[in-house]
C-alpha cells in the first residue's frame, strides 16, 4: 500500500488556504461585535469588540426586518424543498440507474437539458404570472412549490446509484421476491446515503441563500432571512454592524446542517477510498 507524506510546501499551502477561507467569517464576527464607526474606520479593527450581544438584540428587535420570521420562513422553505428534492431525486436516480423501461434514455436526456437552461432567470416572468393567477404571491407556497424537484439532483443520484449499487445486487433482491419499493428502501438507500447527504446540504444552502425569487414573490412583512437582512439597512445610510450581526445569525442553521450531515459525506469518501 503506497503512502504519501505531505511536504512542507503542501502544509504551508493548506494552512494559507484555511486562513483565506476562514478570514471572511472572522471579519464578519469582528464587525458584528463593534459599532458602525469601527466598521468604516481606517485602518480597520482586527479584534472583536464587545457589542455583539447588543447588535444581535438590535437585529431581533428591528421592526422593519422581521428577522425571526425570516429565519423561520427560510428554515421551513429550505427544509421542505431539501426533503422533496432528495427523496424524488433518489427515486428517479434509482429508476434511471437500475430499472429498464421504454424511453428511459430520452427522459434522462430531457432531465439533462433542463440543467442547460437557467429556468429561474428565463422563466421568472411566466412563473410570476402563474403565482399571481394561483393567488400565491406573498405566501411561502410560491417559494416552495417551483423548486420541489431539480434536474441536477436527478442526474447526481443517477450517477451515484450506478456507482454505489451493483446491478447484481438489485437482481439478487428481485430474485428473493423483493418489490421495487422495497429494493429502493432496503438496498438502495443505505448505499447512497453519502450522495443524499451531499445533495441535501447543497439544496439546503441554495434555498437558504436564495434572494431573487423570494424578493419577487414575497412581501416585506413575510420575508425569508436574506430579505430580512437587506431590511436592516437604515433609510439613508448602511448599518454594517446590524447587517453583519444578522448574517452571523443566518449562518448558524447552515453550520448545524453541515455538522449533522457532514459525517455522511466524510464516511462516503472514506468508504470509496477503501474500495479503491
Amino acid at each position: 500500500m503506497n503512502t504519501w507524506s505531505p511536504t512542507l510546501i503542501t502544509r504551508v499551502m493548506l494552512a494559507v488556504a484555511v486562513v483565506l477561507s476562514a478570514f471572511p467569517l472572522y471579519w464578519m464576527l469582528v464587525i458584528a461585535s463593534r459599532d458602525n464607526a469601527d466598521a468604516v474606520a481606517v485602518p480597520p479593527p482586527l479584534l472583536p469588540g464587545g457589542n455583539l450581544g447588543e447588535n444581535i438584540q438590535a437585529v431581533l428587535n428591528n421592526e422593519d426586518a422581521h428577522f425571526l420570521l425570516g429565519l423561520t420562513n427560510s428554515f421551513v422553505v429550505a427544509s421542505i424543498v431539501t426533503v422533496s428534492v432528495v427523496v424524488i431525486s433518489t427515486l428517479a436516480g434509482f429508476s434511471f440507474a437500475a430499472l429498464r423501461f421504454r424511453g428511459r434514455n430520452v427522459l434522462l436526456v430531457a432531465v439533462l437539458l433542463t440543467m442547460a437552461v437557467p429556468l429561474q432567470q428565463m422563466g421568472v416572468v411566466p412563473l410570476y404570472r402563474l403565482m399571481v393567477a394561483l393567488g400565491w404571491t406573498g405566501t411561502l407556497k410560491a417559494v416552495i412549490l417551483p423548486f420541489l424537484l431539480n434536474g441536477f439532483g436527478v442526474f447526481l443520484m443517477t450517477q451515484y446509484t450506478r456507482q454505489a449499487v451493483p446491478a447484481e445486487l438489485v437482481e439478487a433482491a428481485r430474485v428473493d421476491g423483493a418489490a421495487t419499493l422495497r429494493i429502493w428502501w432496503n438496498v438502495v438507500l443505505p448505499a447512497v446515503r453519502p450522495g443524499m447527504a451531499v445533495l441535501g446540504i447543497n439544496t439546503f444552502m441554495l434555498m437558504w441563500n436564495d434572494f431573487m425569487w423570494p424578493l419577487i414573490v414575497l412581501t416585506p412583512d413575510n420575508p425569508t432571512v436574506q430579505i430580512a437582512i437587506t431590511s436592516l439597512n437604515a433609510r439613508y445610510s448602511t448599518n454594517y454592524t446590524l447587517i453583519f450581526a444578522g448574517t452571523a445569525l443566518s449562518i448558524i442553521p447552515l453550520v448545524a446542517v453541515f455538522v449533522a450531515f457532514g459525517r455522511q459525506i466524510v464516511g462516503g469518501l472514506m468508504e470509496g477510498a477503501v474500495k479503491a
